[in-house]
């Protein structure tokens, strides 16, 4: 079964360090304590950024495990998912994928339902087909028109059938990254009309960072599309408000998106 977001996918904490926001989730404890309180607060799905004991971002078997175990002893039934960035192998693809292509020694219970791999990276058709083999599912991080380009090239649109027989994109994740407030929106919409134009199929999750976070919730609500909300995107409320973790930043999200 395929994991499906109807609403709202919980980011919990990215590469954020516990000095920016106390509630930061570092460790596997960590993690799985704030996903109970996102997941209660009302959010389908998680997102996580495994550490390392230093509390460095990691890919290794070992980490991934230890998160994805805990956030989903704790939270049955909920989809997990993790990071791929290649900034966490030190900018080197082979390194990346050697290291995802060690989850297949995990057993289903350690191994996340799915992963984002972030399109404008070196290597990132290479590093799907590696995480299917391996029996998580794939989202693919489209952060430009230049990456809705790059995705509809790379001939694994979604819909289409990889080697293992199974669809080849989970999620298209329009993420805006870095553009001011009042620009998010038409970056987002020049996104979407490009992977429409290209005719890239398969599911859209619309979400932005920082800035453009709160504007683009709204505006995945008004085009009937689910976003993502945490601490990895955002450490103030709508307003700019102060929050208290994760599960208060998805309470604010249901609100935004429910006044359209």
């Amino acid at each position: 079964m395929r994991s499906r977001i109807e609403r709202l996918k919980a980011c919990l904490n990215g590469g954020r360090r516990s000095d920016e926001h106390p509630a930061v989730p570092i460790t596997a404890g960590e993690l799985a304590a704030e996903a109970v309180a996102a997941v209660a607060a009302g959010a389908e799905a998680l997102h996580v950024h495994p550490r390392d004991r230093a509390g460095a971002e990691s890919l290794a078997a070992v980490e991934v495990a230890a998160a994805v175990g805990a956030v989903r002893r704790a939270c049955r039934g909920v989809p997990v998912g993790v990071t791929t960035g290649l900034w966490i192998a030190g900018g080197d693809p082979g390194r990346r994928l050697a290291a995802v292509a060690a989850w297949a020694g995990l057993p289903a219970t350690a191994r996340p339902d799915f992963a984002s791999v972030n399109v404008g990276e070196p290597g990132f058709a290479a590093l799907a087909e590696v995480l299917q083999g391996v029996g998580v599912e794939v989202e693919a991080g489209v952060w430009s028109v230049a990456d809705a380009r790059a995705l509809a090239a790379a001939g694994l649109p979604g819909g289409a059938a990889t080697p293992t027989g199974r669809p080849a994109w989970a999620r298209v994740l329009v993420e805006v990254i870095g553009a001011p407030a009042g620009a998010a929106v038409a970056v987002a919409d020049a996104i979407l009309a490009e992977l429409d134009a290209l005719g890239v199929a398969g599911p859209r999750l619309l979400h932005g960072e920082d800035a453009g976070c709160w504007p683009l919730v709204a505006h995945a609500a008004r085009r009937g599309l689910p976003t993502r909300i945490g601490l990895e995107d955002t450490l103030t409320g709508p307003r700019g408000e102060p929050v208290t973790g994760n599960a208060d930043l998805v309470r604010h999200a249901l609100t935004v998106r429910a006044a359209g």
